[in-house]
């Protein structure tokens, strides 16, 4: 039995080449490395977070995009990823978790209750994350399709590796994190 296994390399990032050299920005380089070397947090609570098993399984094998470790410390994370229902009492633990990730550090809500609340409209439900943190990628469904998530992750690899690497220390972004009391 022959597999047909395709090695995929990286496109190098925009610069100057010649004989025997290659010159790029700093910080095009650096988002060419953070690219595949994503890790990242589950924060699971529901069912998003079977589905989310399933993208970590051998069928659709997330370690293909670099994301082989997961870390369940966050302070080795820089990837939190929010599945499923957050209740409010909930709520100062996962702007902990988020506070306690090194930066640069990214977040994807999964799924319409980390998004939204979902259709859990109640007293004790966080609408949304977004409410305490700041999400980089929302990704849509109940639950989402791996395919989703995957792509969720996909648009997640496509802003690490576009970022500049001065909008973590604009003011913007400082103004962002003291709209949520995070400094």
């Amino acid at each position: 039995m022959e597999t047909d296994h395709k090695i995929k390399i990286v496109d190098a990032p925009e610069g100057y080449s010649g004989h025997g050299f290659f010159a790029t920005r700093m910080d095009k380089a650096i988002g060419l490395a953070r690219l595949y070397s994503l890790w990242p947090l589950p924060f699971a609570t529901s069912c998003c977070g079977i589905e989310f098993m399933a993208t970590m399984a051998p069928h659709y094998d997330l370690a293909r995009f670099g994301m082989e470790r997961m870390s369940f410390s966050p302070r080795q994370s820089d990837l939190l990823m929010v599945m499923g229902t957050i209740a409010k009492k909930m709520g100062p633990v996962l702007q902990q978790v988020y506070t306690q990730m090194a930066e640069p550090r990214w977040v994807i809500a999964v799924g319409a209750c980390a998004s939204s609340g979902g259709i859990f409209d109640t007293y004790s439900v966080l609408q949304g994350i977004d409410r305490i943190i700041p999400v980089d990628v929302y990704v849509p469904g109940c639950p989402p399709r791996p395919e989703q998530i995957i792509n969720g992750i996909l648009k997640i690899q496509d802003l690490v590796h576009n970022e500049s690497l001065r909008r973590r220390y604009s003011d913007e972004y400082k103004n962002l994190l003291a709209t949520y009391g995070i400094e």
